[in-house]
């Protein structure tokens, strides 16, 4: 009996984020695609399907999740003390917006899709910039704009709400330049 409890609960907790947990090494794309190939695979998908390639896929995600499958935002507090709830209902690898996420639901049928599955979470990105894409001509492979585009929504891009916010700017620039890295190291790997 003793067995069988001590082997229930290595497997409850063998099962327990193992799925979830991020790739140790971030910063190379070759090693994260090599430890991750699920994740490699599904970014290969959503390239295939929407056109948005791997190293922009990789750098957005690491930029809204650090590759977490059930991040969320910081919790917010009145008077320094009391939690009031999290900053926004963005959730999941791609940071998806509840909002945002029933749309791609609608627009795309998959009613089932969930922000803590990379392949669900891949596939939305797509979807979003190509999107952008198609309604604000930013090229798909401009890791920077696309960005923008995500984190203000179409609508603020657009009106170009980002120029007033050096600190996005900034983590822009930080997004382009993880696309850059991550597409050198693709190449020399050969993926």
């Amino acid at each position: 009996m003793k067995r069988f409890l001590l082997l229930a609960a290595v497997l409850i907790v063998g099962s327990c984020g193992g799925g979830s947990k991020a790739p140790r090494n971030l910063d190379n794309a070759c090693l994260l695609a090599r430890e991750k190939p699920s994740y490699y695979s599904a970014m290969r998908r959503t390239e295939a399907r929407w056109g948005i390639p791997v190293h922009v896929q990789m750098a957005t995600i690491h930029q809204e999740s650090r590759f977490v499958a059930n991040a969320k935002t910081p919790h917010r507090y009145a008077l320094g003390v009391i939690p009031i709830g999290r900053q926004s209902s963005a959730k999941g690898f791609s940071q998806a917006l509840d909002g945002t996420w029933e749309e791609y639901q609608r627009d795309t049928r998959r009613y089932g899709a969930r922000r803590t599955k990379i392949q669900d979470a891949t596939d939305f990105m797509g979807w979003y910039m190509d999107g952008s894409s198609e309604r604000l001509g930013i090229s798909k492979y401009d890791a920077r704009a696309q960005y923008l585009a995500y984190h203000e929504g179409r609508a603020g891009y657009a009106r170009g709400s980002y120029r007033g916010k050096s600190w996005l700017m900034a983590v822009a620039d930080r997004v382009q330049a993880r696309a850059d890295m991550y597409r050198a190291q693709l190449s020399r790997c050969g993926r």
